[in-house]
C-alpha cells in the first residue's frame, strides 16, 4: 500500500531505470556511471555530494542543436570545492551562427580547438557517478545530456537532479501571489540573496553561480533535511 507514496515511487523508479539502463549500456563511460547506485533520497542534504553543472548550447532544441561548452564544480557537505572546477568548449564540427558568438563569446576558432563531445561527456559522467546533479532550469541540462548519451551510447538515462529555479518557484508559489517570471532568472535570484554578479553565458561561471545560489537557498534548512526535499 506504500508503493504510491511519491518519494518511494521516485526511489524505485530511478533505481529501476538505472538498473535497466545498466543492462542496455555498452561497455564504457555510461556503463561505469550507471554501475554506481544513485544517492539515497533519505540521506541528509547537508552531507550530499553534488555537482553543479551548466551547459552552453547553440540553441534550445536538444535534437537539432548542439552542446557548445560544459562547466561544472563539486559541492561536498555544503562546501564548494574550487579545485574541482571544469570548463571545456566542445568541437561541434559546425560553423557557429553570429548570434551564438555574441551570446557565448565562443568563436569558431575556439570551437575548432575544442574537445570532441565524447571526451567531454565521459569526463562529466565520471564526475557525476554516485552524485546528484545541480542545475538552474533543468530542461536544458537534462535534455541535452540525455541526447548526448543517446548519440554516443545508444541509451538516454535519467539523472537525479536539483533545480535552483524550482526551489525558488516552490517558495513563490506558496505565497500564492502573482510574480514576474523574470524573478526566477539566475541573476535575479542571486541579487535577492545579495550574491555578487558574474558574467553570464559562461558554463563554469554559471555552474559556480548556481552552486552559490543553492547554498544560499538552503542555508537555513534544518540539519535533518533529507535530500528528497529538494530533488526534482
Amino acid at each position: 500500500m506504500f508503493t504510491h507514496h511519491p518519494f518511494l515511487k521516485w526511489l524505485v523508479g530511478y533505481e529501476i531505470e538505472r538498473k535497466r539502463d545498466l543492462l542496455r549500456a555498452p561497455e564504457g563511460p555510461l556503463k561505469e556511471f550507471l554501475s554506481v547506485p544513485f544517492p539515497s533520497v533519505n540521506s541528509l542534504l547537508n552531507q550530499a555530494n553534488i555537482v553543479s553543472v551548466d551547459f552552453e548550447t547553440t540553441g534550445l532544441d536538444a535534437v537539432q542543436d548542439k552542446l557548445l561548452s560544459v562547466g561544472f564544480i563539486e559541492v561536498q557537505q555544503q562546501q564548494i570545492h574550487l579545485g574541482s572546477c571544469y570548463h571545456q568548449i566542445i568541437n561541434t564540427q559546425q560553423k557557429l551562427k553570429a548570434d551564438n558568438v555574441i551570446i557565448h563569446q565562443i568563436t569558431d576558432q575556439q570551437q575548432l580547438q575544442g574537445l570532441p563531445l565524447e571526451t567531454v561527456i565521459e569526463t562529466l559522467l565520471k564526475a557525476l557517478a554516485g552524485k546528484v546533479m545541480l542545475v538552474h532550469f533543468a530542461r536544458i541540462e537534462r535534455e541535452f545530456l540525455k541526447q548526448a548519451c543517446l548519440e554516443l551510447y545508444g541509451v538516454a538515462p535519467s539523472f537525479p537532479m536539483i533545480d535552483t529555479l524550482v526551489i525558488a518557484k516552490r517558495r513563490l508559489d506558496k505565497k500564492d501571489v502573482a510574480y514576474d517570471p523574470s524573478e526566477l532568472r539566475l541573476a535575479s535570484l542571486r541579487a535577492k540573496y545579495q550574491l555578487p554578479q558574474y558574467s553570464a553565458h559562461n558554463a563554469l561561471n554559471d555552474a559556480i553561480a548556481t552552486a552559490e545560489l543553492f547554498l544560499a537557498q538552503t542555508a537555513h534548512y534544518p540539519d535533518s533535511t533529507p535530500l528528497k526535499q529538494v530533488l526534482l
